[in-house]
């Protein structure tokens, strides 16, 4: 065996023992995040919402805009806007109805064939005390199950499943 075939050897023998320990070791640390979620040790982020009294549209729409930016985990390609919508009155609150809306632009195609919303509602209660927070909810289009801010994790995967199952339907809808 000459030299260059012993220097090819051992840099694959180094280069099995390199991936073997990476994979390992993000191994290790799967099985510890699956532990930590198990036992409930993971904390579901949230942020401190404004009292009923504070409250104004303004300060709502930044304060959804902290809590998307500071608690949702999501790779830095997806942009987003937000869009404040109605004001609902009802017997015993006031909804405040506000759209996030989500979108990957790419450089070859700058304006998205598809986005995905998100919509939030911030409960103004007419009966507990002024001094007591906003009760927030928010939902994703194409799905009815309403979240809270503290209590639901979320993952990226809802915003792609829907903007590729509208790419789906547009292809299959001819105009």
């Amino acid at each position: 065996m000459d030299d260059g075939e012993y220097y090819n050897l051992m840099l694959k023998k180094q280069a099995k023992a390199i991936i073997k320990q990476v994979l390992e070791n993000a191994k290790k640390h799967v099985e510890q995040l699956l532990i930590k979620e198990g036992k409930g040790e993971y904390q579901i982020p949230n942020i401190e919402w404004v009292t009923s009294k504070d409250f104004t549209v303004t300060i709502g729409a930044k304060q959804i805009e902290e809590y998307v930016s500071q608690t949702w985990e999501f790779k830095d390609c997806w942009l987003h806007c937000l869009d404040y919508l109605s004001e609902e009155e009802l017997e015993y609150q006031i909804h405040h109805h506000y759209r996030v809306r989500w979108s990957i632009p790419t450089r070859r195609k700058p304006i998205p064939r598809a986005t995905a919303s998100s919509y939030f509602i911030i409960e103004i209660s007419k009966v507990k005390p002024p001094t007591f927070p906003v009760e927030v909810y928010f939902f994703f289009e194409s799905n009815r199950l309403l979240h809270r801010p503290g209590q639901s994790r979320f993952k990226e995967k809802w915003l792609k499943d829907i903007i590729e199952s509208k790419i789906l339907l547009m292809e299959e809808v001819n105009f």
